[in-house]
């Protein structure tokens, strides 16, 4: 990145008013009657808008210019990381009074903008806003391990999972409070060697979706294409197409036409929508590649959802498939069409279990075996997955689609 400026330029009195660019968002800015500061200009993420943040006085006295870029460098990888510069110093303002309540609600808008999901920052809202409310008024400072457990004994037993998150979540905030100075000494919302020494032991209940017996699923597939023959609607196609590849049902939502190799027959998914923080690639059968090529239009642009929803611009709700999947067969989850494909492929193949749940995208093995297992492992998952496209299919004759545009 080529730097613009020196710090003879910097400290000249010939300098109109204006901004003075040195490359990477940072920038001098001259006022009227020579006042001069540090500007890092950055684009919001999310919203794409432009912002600016000060970095501090360019005058006598002030921050130098090899300092001004060392903080703009700062604030760029932070920015990789998606943390907000903007954000981040309003939680440094905030941080003066030293209260419980008003340094999480800054430093919340200070790590909002790396959730995954926009229900992570509203979970976050409510647990320090309705849930840490005996929390809010301290001062960071003088919080103890019973403050925390007067938030956390009410949930602990009947909302045990709710009660986890909680805890881990005041943990996150007084780990910060001590980093910015506002407290000291253990962190009373500590869990190992500390709270759960405190705490009665819960069951952690486990989770279970209603799946379709596998047998079932060939029916539930024709029902799904003649609703589309009747009706032409998309959701019917996305709905098969998450049974025809296994996958969760986000991970398909926000697929985009740039993800797809139709030579190859492959989909890749980015880390940035899957569960593991790796890319998965899903190689699809002739059915799957059929579908795609019917719902996407010939015009589509490379960041153009596949499933479109109704509003333009947007994917398909995030219950659509689902309603539909309920509409013929009601009580499944799109979920439960991952383990009834699970149940399939342990029960009618001889394909090995590290290959279905890497079909799956389930973790399997250290990383130096995944990595070497990675080429060969992809072979056998198409296979498998063409093995199950004919399965679904029942052997029947494919559904002529129209395709779109």
């Amino acid at each position: 990145m080529a730097k613009k400026l020196t710090a003879l330029t910097v400290k000249s009195n010939r300098l109109a008013p204006g901004r003075y660019g040195d490359g990477g968002g940072l920038y001098l800015l001259v006022r009227d009657g020579g006042a001069r500061s540090w500007v890092f200009r950055y684009r919001e993420r999310g919203t794409g808008k432009q912002r600016d943040t000060g970095l501090g006085s360019a005058g006598s006295g002030g921050v130098s210019l090899d300092d001004a870029r060392e903080r703009a460098g700062e604030l760029r990888a932070g920015l990789r990381r998606g943390v907000d510069p903007a954000a981040t110093k309003r939680a440094e303002r905030a941080a003066g009074d030293g209260t419980f309540g008003t340094f999480a609600d800054a430093l919340l808008e200070s790590i909002k903008p790396g959730f995954k999901n926009k229900s992570s920052g509203v979970d976050w809202k409510r647990d320090i806003e309705v849930r840490c409310a005996s929390l809010r008024p301290k001062r960071c400072k003088d919080i103890s391990t019973d403050d925390v457990l007067g938030v956390l004994k009410p949930l602990w037993l009947t909302k045990s999972r709710t009660a986890r998150e909680t805890r881990g979540r005041i943990e996150r905030i007084l780990d910060a409070a001590k980093a910015k100075g506002l407290r000291s000494g253990e962190n009373p919302a500590r869990w190992k060697g500390h709270l759960k020494e405190l705490l009665p032991a819960t069951k952690r209940k486990k989770r279970h979706h209603p799946a379709a017996p596998y047998k079932d699923v060939p029916r539930i597939v024709r029902a799904l294409r003649e609703k589309h023959a009747g009706a032409d609607t998309a959701v019917n196609l996305a709905a098969e197409y998450v049974i025809l590849t296994a996958v969760r049902t986000g991970e398909g939502r926000f697929m985009k036409v740039s993800e797809i190799d139709f030579k190859a027959r492959l989909w890749t998914i980015p880390a940035a929508r899957m569960k593991l923080p790796k890319d998965h690639e899903v190689p699809l059968c002739a059915r799957a590649v059929a579908i795609l090529k019917a719902v996407i239009p010939k015009d589509a642009k490379p960041d153009d959802w596949v499933f479109a929803g109704l509003k333009p611009g947007q994917p398909l709700g995030m219950n659509a498939v689902l309603h539909a999947l309920k509409a013929v067969y009601p009580g499944i989850t799109t979920h439960g069409c991952r383990s009834s494909f699970r149940d399939w492929a342990g029960d009618e193949t001889s394909t090995p279990r590290d290959i279905a749940e890497m079909a799956l995208a389930h973790a399997v093995g250290d990383e130096v075996e995944q990595a070497y297992r990675r080429g060969t492992a992809l072979e056998k998952r198409r296979h498998l997955m063409e093995a199950w496209g004919r399965y679904v299919d029942g052997g029947s004759k494919l559904l002529r689609i129209v395709r779109a545009g």
